[in-house]
């Protein structure tokens, strides 16, 4: 059965959504099956793999609300191994139509069970708030990866998500976990990114990954192209961090890859994807 990872922070511009998209294609690229859930109404993990729903499109809101098959929702991405289930700005609704709902905190759950086994990760890009939606990830979810921005208010949103979560534990879903924290935007030009990186570090230890995404103009442009960064540009420091988170999000789970799965097999593999 898939592990479900929601992607959360209750505060915005964190880069949750970069990350969603990124980690998702670079787990694809290593050959693990990897479904990508948009759960914002915003849309913007959907348009930044290129895909752009009509009226006709099933999306998350279908699969949520009217209990469509989300195989009828599903959409095949440029990259191998990688499934997306598009959201809508038909979300926004799905608040207040849940709201009167039987157990309305675990549609998502019902929603994702029967494709779960067909999956080795699925990946919820969520909210920057707390809502039924984002109620609704948690408690589909086994665990939450956390982006935190390298700037002077990032453990706030943090602090606020750890509430969150530890309510989720004791209501909803006993068995969530956090997987991790990824320190996201950073410069080292800047003595604040630094001082937050040692701060982030220092106070939750094992939780931090070691990997640190970087500032990177290739990340910032990748989505207006439609593609993951891996894709857009092998050859940028974005593709190397996010390939490298995961690598090292892989062996966290204890996840082996097979001997193809090289650096320099990989480049030569999505080399070969936009020839």
């Amino acid at each position: 059965m898939g592990k479900v990872i929601a992607i959360a922070n209750q505060k915005g511009g964190v880069g949750k959504t970069t990350t969603a998209i990124n980690l998702a294609a670079a787990l694809a690229i290593l050959e693990k099956k990897v479904l990508l859930i948009d759960f914002d109404p915003q849309a913007n993990a959907s348009s930044g793999l290129g895909i752009r729903v009509t009226e006709e499109d099933y999306t998350i809101y279908d699969c949520l609300i009217n209990q469509d098959d989300p195989k009828d929702a599903l959409i095949e991405t440029d990259v191998p191994f990688l499934h997306l289930i598009p959201a809508s700005i038909d979300l926004v609704g799905a608040e207040i139509e849940l709201v009167d709902r039987e157990e309305r905190e675990y549609h998502l759950r019902k929603a994702i069970a029967s494709i779960r086994e067909e999956y080795d990760y699925i990946i919820i890009d969520c909210l920057p708030s707390l809502g039924l939606i984002t109620l609704n990830a948690l408690t589909a979810a086994d665990s939450v990866l956390v982006p935190i921005q390298c700037e002077i208010f990032s453990l706030e949103g943090y602090s606020k998500l750890r509430s969150t979560i530890s309510s989720v534990q004791a209501s909803l879903n006993e068995d969530l976990e956090i997987e991790g924290i990824v320190l996201s935007m950073y410069d080292k030009r800047l003595k604040m990114a630094n001082l937050v990186v040692q701060e982030v570090t220092e106070s939750l230890t094992d939780l931090v990954y070691e990997t640190i995404i970087h500032r990177n103009s290739k990340i910032g442009e990748a989505p207006s192209m439609g593609m993951p960064i891996i894709t857009y540009d092998i050859s940028s420091k974005g593709a190397a961090n996010y390939l490298n988170l995961a690598y090292e999000f892989l062996k966290r789970n204890k996840d082996s890859l097979n001997n193809r799965q090289t650096t320099k097999r990989v480049k030569q593999r999505i080399k070969n994807l936009n020839a």
